[in-house]
């Protein structure tokens, strides 16, 4: 996209009191569309909506990259819009929305389970064996109690060659919440008792549907996604319903 494009880039665009409309496509918003998809044929709009602010509207394509236009698409505006009230930052908002996950949806017969204290307050992690900020995680996640949580075995092989191997070990394994903090603590790989069935492809598969580009990648009870390493008091935080303020 930002080759085809004459970008505008903007580091705060601000306005008052703007909102976004709603999400139906009304006959303006098909028309801007069109009129997007006519000027660059390569871009592939998953949605659009007016926002209140002029005559700008607020696109999305590829499932969470948002820009904004106008009734033509005469311009593109890439950048945040910045409530000037409530110094909310409204495209971040958008952003964090748009890469939801429905928790419940989630393969979790998929993950490895390890239960913590009352294990009432839950999350997943995306966790590459080879990882090394997931390590860094699994080390917060040691001062972390009353959790459950399920990690979804997502080795990335352009990154970790052996990774693949080494999380199939681990599904092998007798006791696979031992054989995974022992791995991506102590950096011991199991001694796997043979083949088995595992998840591996359909996690695979999950991770580029949800567009999980990089590990560690959490995922909270109320589908909130953080990508990367959460220090423990922030873990803390997030999982008591605290979520950020712009």
């Amino acid at each position: 996209m930002r080759s085809k494009f004459l970008v505008f880039l903007v580091s705060g665009f601000f306005f008052a009191g703007a909102a976004l409309a709603d999400t139906k496509l009304g006959a303006d918003e098909v028309g801007v569309k069109a009129a997007i998809e006519k000027r660059f044929p390569d871009i592939k709009i998953d949605s659009l909506q007016k926002t209140q602010f002029g005559g700008l509207y607020e696109a999305v394509m590829e499932g969470s990259q948002v820009f904004y236009t106008d009734k033509t698409a005469s311009f593109i505006l890439v950048g945040n819009l910045i409530d000037a009230k409530t110094q909310r930052n409204v495209t971040e908002e958008r952003i964090r929305d748009l890469m939801r996950v429905k928790f419940d949806t989630l393969p979790l017969e998929s993950a490895i389970k390890q239960v913590k204290g009352n294990g009432k307050r839950k999350l997943a992690v995306f966790s590459d064996p080879d990882c090394p900020y997931c390590k860094k995680l699994d080390a917060e996640l040691e001062k972390v109690t009353d959790v459950t949580i399920y990690t979804f075995l997502y080795p990335i092989a352009s990154l970790h060659p052996q990774a693949g191997d080494k999380a199939k070990a681990v599904w092998c394994a007798p006791d696979r919440v031992k054989a995974w903090e022992d791995l991506i603590q102590k950096g011991t790989v199991p001694q796997a008792g043979g083949k088995c069935e595992n998840p591996l492809a359909k996690i695979a598969e999950l991770g580029r549907k949800l567009k999980v580009n990089g590990t560690p990648t959490i995922i909270f009870a109320d589908g909130m996604r953080v990508p990367g390493m959460i220090p423990a008091a922030n873990l803390e935080k997030l999982l008591n319903g605290e979520r950020p303020q712009n």
